[in-house]
């Protein structure tokens, strides 16, 4: 996969992005109670997993683990989340569940 890009002061050498190795999912009831499972698509949370392996020395366990802390300790427990959610064309009106976690928002919950 590569990626390009023009313009001013810019380098016109195609910059190559790598794919992730893994897929990430929050696993969740809704409003209703129903258990839901949806992907998170979310480039920070790519950024967050190569940031984490760099920081590991490439250990990709470590790495993992760190990316689960963030997203399911951290956020989960200290702040409200909330997703942003929107579909694929791939799966748009074919999939029962179709949707897929493009964005999250993580404020911090109020402490009463």
């Amino acid at each position: 996969m590569e990626f390009d890009f023009k313009g001013e002061g810019h380098s016109k050498r195609p910059t190559k992005i790598n794919k992730l190795p893994y897929k990430f999912y929050y696993h969740f009831k809704d409003s209703t109670g129903k258990k839901r499972k949806l992907t998170i698509e979310d480039w920070e949370i790519g950024a967050l997993y190569w940031h984490c392996l760099r920081l590991c020395n490439g250990n990709e366990t470590i790495a993992i683990e760190k990316v689960k802390e963030k997203y399911l300790y951290e956020f989960v427990n200290k702040c409200d989340p909330y997703f942003f959610v929107g579909t694929t064309l791939q799966w748009h009106r074919r999939g029962r569940n179709p949707f897929v976690i493009i964005g999250v928002f993580y404020p911090r919950r109020l402490t009463k």
